[in-house]
């Protein structure tokens, strides 16, 4: 870890960019072909292996997301709280795919957890995306916020305000929401195993995915191992770990994240010149041939062109390889700013620092 934390940075675009003629040649050679690859959550219902998200950059998000439903994706990741709902809902209008071919999922905000709130923050989420369902519902984190307008509610110390009720109370108005057709499926984020056995243990309905960071630096075996055993299905968040400067950027960052980014690592580099692909083709392939889906993001034409191009086999040799790069290193961690300790049977929960998101 500590060799790790010492390597220099690269810059934010040299990685992505490299040798795309050559690539697409090798790539020929090699006859490596894109797989429409989706897997099958336990409510019977088909999850794309690669889907788009929408957090930050929300001008662009619009236009970005007619684009990547065009350019053959056909998942789609949004939230509550990202305030780019009605942006997503046009540009999805805007792309001319039909909305039954589009797999849609968005989150509830922990300001909304309320059992009487639920129903209501899925019909305002509805209105913006202008969509009379979403395929999927997310609990965003297993914490309660205090009830109001307010998303990110403090007292006078700055510290957070939780909610009275607890996730349990939240799972069970989601149960109820499906019987409606306001939504398919519903789901959670950020969970910790303990949470998720929670609801398994008090509730009816087994959540259908576990949104959660999931990168070659943080690969977290024996919870995927268990959650498969459940029959939850995996949608890895920043696939590509500490890419994002937002988490060198936030006021909780932690050490960790200014560490090599993992795309950088000369072993991913390697295996994508044997490959004829990028590194970040070999780190999302790597996660769909873990049995999980990802959602990388980007606003940028080539590099959407380039994750849909990023569902191919890898040998098993090389998967085995890039198991040698989890280091446990979690890059979201807001627990002290939350008032909540996240992911607390998990791993990677070290380094935390106070700090407030927003």
């Amino acid at each position: 870890m500590n060799i790790l934390r010492q390597q220099l940075r690269s810059s934010a675009t040299n990685s992505r960019a490299f040798a795309n003629g050559a690539i697409r040649a090798q790539e020929q050679a090699r006859g490596i072909a894109t797989r429409p690859k989706s897997f099958q959550l336990n409510t019977g219902a088909s999850i794309p292996a690669i889907g788009f998200g929408t957090f930050q950059d929300p001008d662009a998000q619009e236009d970005a997301v007619s684009r990547a439903l065009k350019a053959g994706l056909r998942l789609i990741d949004t939230a509550r709280v990202y305030d780019v709902e009605k942006q997503v809902g046009r540009g999805i209008k805007g792309s001319g795919v039909p909305r039954e071919e589009i797999f849609l999922g968005t989150k509830l905000w922990c300001n909304n957890f309320h059992p009487d709130d639920v129903e209501k923050a899925l019909d305002e989420s509805l209105e913006d995306l202008d969509t009379p369902y979403v395929d999927l519902l997310m609990m965003h984190y297993p914490c309660t916020f205090a009830r109001g307008e307010d998303r990110f509610p403090r007292d006078s110390n700055g510290k957070m305000i939780l909610g009275e009720t607890s996730f349990v109370d939240t799972w069970k108005a989601m149960e109820k929401l499906v019987k409606t057709g306001k939504t398919k499926a519903i789901g959670v984020s950020n969970f910790s195993k303990g949470e998720l056995e929670t609801i398994i243990r008090e509730c009816h309905v087994v959540p259908a995915v576990h949104q959660m960071e999931v990168h070659p630096y943080l690969q977290q075996k024996a919870f995927n191992e268990w959650l498969r055993s459940q029959g939850i299905h995996v949608v890895q968040f920043s696939p590509l770990g500490n890419m994002n400067d937002f988490y060198r950027s936030t006021g909780w960052s932690k050490e960790v994240s200014h560490m090599m980014r993992v795309i950088d690592q000369p072993l991913l580099q390697e295996l994508g010149r044997k490959y004829g692909k990028s590194a970040v083709q070999i780190v999302l392939a790597w996660g769909i041939n873990n049995g999980r889906s990802v959602i990388p993001k980007s606003t940028i034409d080539w590099q959407i062109k380039e994750n849909v191009e990023s569902d191919f086999e890898l040998d098993a040799g090389d998967m085995k390889a890039i198991e040698t790069l989890d280091i446990k290193a979690r890059f979201n961690d807001p627990s002290l700013d939350y008032q909540w300790r996240l992911y607390s049977d998990l791993e990677g929960i070290e380094g935390t620092k106070d700090g407030k998101t927003h």
